[in-house]
This record gives C-alpha cells, structure tokens and sequence, in this order.
C-alpha cells in the first residue's frame, strides 16, 4: 500500500498535459500520437490538440489490477505506429516501468512521454512534466470523485 497519496483534479491534469506538451513542440515533429490505454488516452487527447496532431493510435497493456501489479500483457499491439518512427508515445504516469519497456520495445523508435513520473521508471522513458515519489499513489480525476469529508477537528486531528 502507498505511503502517500497525490490526488490530481481535472484542471490540474489538463495543466500539466499542456505543460508538457509545450516541453514536445520543440522535440518533433511528430507524425501520430500512441497512448497507452488506459491511463494514457486523456493526456494524449490533450496533447494531440495541443501538437495539432490528427494521427491517434492506441497500445493496450493492461499491469494493475486496482492497486496490484502483475505481469504486462499486451492486448492490442499499436500497428499503426510501426516501429515507432516519428510517433510519439504518451502515459499518463510510469511508476516502475514495466509497462513503459514493454512498450519501448515494441515501439524503440518513438519518444516516449509521461505526465507525471516516479524514480524507478525514470530511465525507460524521455519527457515528463512531474516527478513524485516512489511510495506515492497518484489518483487520477477518473479514479475518483469529490465527497464531503468531516473537518480535521471532529476527526480528531487524522
């Protein structure tokens, strides 16, 4: 279980997606967008809009089931991309890695960018925009929703 959690609001997300697609512009052009489904297809919308990029493909890698983490299966290859060659890949988040090198090598020619970013999988990518800490849990805006919690006082502090 995480030591922390970071929860990422709507606007926060959006924010950031631009921020790093302003990061991409210099870094292209780019031909078409991959995102990693299923964390990856609102940033790389995000960034699609931002890059003028009409080419949007997809690789599904399904890792975690809730908060556990399994062996990555692919369960759609991105064809369109080839081997990568002047695509860009997008996630939202890589924690270990796992799912980013199984990517890369499916893909070893595009860049590959992350919005938010943990040391441990730092090295299998090449952009981000966040880096949180490895013992953090990053909930995104559509893991969650807002509700009423009761003021730290009547929690006693918690």
């Amino acid at each position: 279980m995480a030591a922390h959690y970071y929860t990422v609001t709507w606007d926060q997300l959006h924010r950031d997606a631009r921020a790093l697609a302003w990061r991409l512009m210099g870094l292209g052009p780019f031909t078409g967008i991959v995102a990693i489904s299923r964390g990856g297809l609102i940033p790389a919308a995000i960034i699609a809009r931002e890059l003028d990029l009409r080419l949007v493909e997809s690789v599904c890698v399904v890792t975690y089931q809730d908060q556990t983490r399994g062996e990555p299966l692919v369960t759609k290859p991105p064809v369109a991309a080839g081997d990568g060659t002047g695509f860009l890949i997008v996630d939202d988040l890589v924690d270990s890695g796992t799912t980013a090198r199984v990517v890369r090598a499916l893909l070893p020619k595009a860049h590959f960018a992350c919005v938010y970013s943990k040391p441990a999988g730092r090295d299998a990518i090449d952009s981000f925009v966040t880096e949180v800490s490895q013992d953090t849990w990053i909930l995104f805006p559509w893991d969650t929703e807002p509700q009423f919690i009761e003021p730290l006082a009547r929690r006693g502090g918690l």
